[in-house]
């Protein structure tokens, strides 16, 4: 009969999961946090859940939105600059829920990966503190998990979630956009987060091939880059929040430029009947754009369907707004009105 020998002990860690370093991730995410807390936050990271105290409202309606970063993780990681993508999660989010004129309230991240780091994940979360302290949101709490075998050694995802606040009678949604009204664009800082799984394409890079050479690619320069290419694509996600929220009453409909770009994204705030006519040359189309479109031979319609071609946000305003907006809004632009539709297609570029 043969001998039975007791099993090879086995530890978490052994598995991939180091606990006491999650543990030692925890207490400094704490300390991150709580440079963004507000009064109203009661419980943050730490319990199971945050606490936050809804005050100072008289009919509240809570916005929320959840987004992530994208294949734009890819580039960060082959270049080990985790510091963008943190701060590029946390001010997607924002811009999604001012486009209702809403505040942001709190925030939670939800961070998965494989053998990352410490200090990679510790920049992360950092970029992600540092938004949230610029915008007054709360970072609330949030998931950091380690899941080997999901994801390759070193790859990681990146999520986050926002919820903001508004007074039911103040909320823009675009209803009182009338025939006539003037477009004003905010010019983007770049991709922001959209477009990457092309751009990936375009250039070689974060296609799992040698890693030396895709760093060599995105080491390169560019006539009309400011940088090398790689950092002209880590450039981080502009946030609007502030900029916007003293003229909220004078918006009449946001539209957050992502993905789809321009055509997918400006005719959500338009009501039925309407659309928008934008001249082509009223705003200034960054070089990293017109790179992208000569390295990969993309057609022009392509490019607006897919990137924001430097635009990142747009907004709706009556005419006589329009000095007072700009007043105050020294680098929006008028690039286009609204009109009546008569065509299948609801934003046409001349």
């Amino acid at each position: 009969m043969e001998e039975a020998h007791p099993p090879k002990r086995m530890t978490y860690s052994q598995a991939g999961v180091d606990v006491d370093a999650a543990s030692r991730l925890v207490d400094h995410i704490k300390e991150l946090a709580r440079a963004t807390h507000r009064p109203e936050v009661l419980a943050g990271v730490g319990p199971f859940s945050g606490l936050f105290r809804l005050r100072d409202y008289r009919d509240p309606v809570l916005v929320a939105s959840a987004d992530g970063v994208g294949t734009k993780l890819k580039i960060a990681s082959l270049l080990a600059r985790y510091d963008t993508v943190g701060i590029d999660l946390v001010n997607h989010c924002v811009n999604d829920i001012l486009t209702t004129g809403a505040e942001p309230l709190f925030f939670l991240d939800y961070l998965a990966s494989s053998h990352l780091s410490d200090k990679a994940k510790t920049a992360i979360l950092q970029g992600v503190a540092s938004s949230c302290q610029a915008t007054g949101c709360a970072l609330l709490g949030g998931e950091t998990a380690d899941m080997p075998d999901i994801y390759g050694r070193g790859d990681f995802d990146l999520v986050g979630f926002i919820v903001g606040v508004i007074e039911r009678g103040q909320i823009i949604d675009g209803s009182t956009i009338r025939e006539g009204d003037v477009l004003l664009g905010l010019p983007s800082s770049g991709l922001h987060t959209n477009g990457y799984s092309l751009v990936r394409k375009v250039f070689g890079v974060g296609l799992g091939g040698d890693p030396d050479e895709e760093r060599a690619r995105l080491n390169r320069t560019y006539p009309g880059l400011d940088g090398t290419l790689g950092e002209a694509l880590l450039a981080p996600h502009r946030c609007y929040y502030n900029e916007l929220k003293p003229v909220f009453a004078k918006l009449k409909g946001i539209a957050h430029v992502t993905g789809g770009g321009i055509p997918g994204n400006l005719p959500r705030i338009l009501p039925d009947g309407l659309a928008a006519r934008l001249s082509q040359g009223s705003w200034q189309v960054q070089a990293i754009f017109r790179l992208i479109q000569e390295r990969g031979n993309v057609a022009e319609d392509e490019m607006y369907r897919t990137f924001n071609m430097g635009l990142g946000m747009m907004v709706a305003c009556a005419p006589q707004d329009m000095d007072a907006l700009r007043a105050h809004l020294p680098d929006a632009l008028p690039v286009g009105e609204v009109v009546a539709q008569k065509h299948e297609q609801r934003a046409v570029i001349e």
